[in-house]
């Protein structure tokens, strides 16, 4: 059963979107406990968007596995989920706004050949702008990517304070349409954070620096740019990021109430002993009444306890 607002909507439109390349790990758990928080404490809404856009990573079931997950937790959409791989036709039409503008320009280039020509940036080798004034003779474009500039990139953070990029030196012109014909994520969350009226996005720190290419974008498109809140990332005692790659085990579903409280314990909420001997629904009633991301402010990882 959903859980219905004690007071009228705010206008607070937040949401958590998994990918289903995998079931949800202790990680992925603290962004959605987090993001749903955060919306409810605020009296909003909170929604549920299943980011299935890259098909071959996608594992048959695992998008119902999550929404078990998340219902087993009490973390209930308030609108209908909505699927990233029935929206190609919203990215297309970005898309083609951005070719008329003159944002975009179709890229030959393979990994290899970027990885032997560029330099390293945050996020791996940085375009060095091989076709961006036009495929060399002989070659045909096989991905789009936007045109970016060295211009500082600027956001608050509610946790991480304020933020700038260069675009151009630290990440290069960026894809937003991929070689195998398939719309990139940047494009694509982008054009749902609109589509869905998001006000509020609040996810792992690991995403922070995706953050000002989306917002360029945004500009691009003439779409509102949302609040950011990026939390601590969840790292073993190696200090690597849980994640798939890493083979972090799938959230234990037996014990939910005990799950949810090393969850808030990660997030510095701090639940009292009381609740120890509770149900699902009573901590997450404590936890939207008393959340407090502040105990979190410029945090970017944390460890798991066990």
């Amino acid at each position: 059963m959903k859980r219905k607002p004690s007071l009228p909507d705010s206008g607070y439109r937040g949401r958590f979107a998994p990918s289903p390349t995998g079931p949800l790990h202790f990680g992925s758990l603290v962004a959605a406990v987090g993001s749903f928080l955060d919306a409810k404490h605020h009296h909003g809404t909170w929604l549920v968007r299943m980011e299935d856009l890259d098909a071959p990573r996608c594992m048959p079931g695992v998008a119902e596995d999550i929404l078990r997950t998340l219902d087993a937790f009490g973390l209930h959409s308030d609108e209908p989920i909505l699927h990233q791989s029935q929206r190609t036709t919203a990215y297309a039409e970005a898309l083609r706004k951005l070719q008329v503008g003159d944002a975009v320009y179709p890229c030959c280039c393979t990994r290899k050949e970027i990885a032997d020509s560029a330099l390293h940036g945050i996020d791996g080798p940085v375009y060095p702008g091989t076709c961006r004034k036009g495929i060399p003779a002989g070659r045909e474009g096989r991905a789009w990517r936007v045109r970016t500039n060295d211009k500082p990139v600027e956001f608050d953070d509610a946790l991480q304070g304020r933020i700038s990029q260069r675009l151009e030196s630290e990440v290069g012109d960026f894809v937003v349409k991929r070689a195998d014909g398939l719309f990139a994520y940047q494009l694509a969350v982008v054009v749902d954070d609109a589509f869905q009226g998001i006000t509020h996005i609040v996810r792992g720190a690991d995403l922070l620096d995706s953050t000002p290419r989306q917002i360029h974008l945004q500009r691009l498109l003439e779409l509102p740019r949302p609040r950011y809140m990026h939390l601590p990332v969840a790292v073993d005692k190696a200090g690597e990021k849980l994640s798939k790659q890493t083979l972090a085990a799938p959230v234990d579903e037996s014990h939910p109430a005990r799950t949810l409280l090393r969850v808030l314990d990660f997030l510095q909420q701090y639940p009292p002993e009381s609740l120890a001997t509770s149900d699902v629904r009573t901590i997450l009633d404590w936890a939207i009444r008393y959340w407090n991301p502040a105990r979190l402010q410029g945090i970017t990882m944390l460890p798991v306890s066990a």
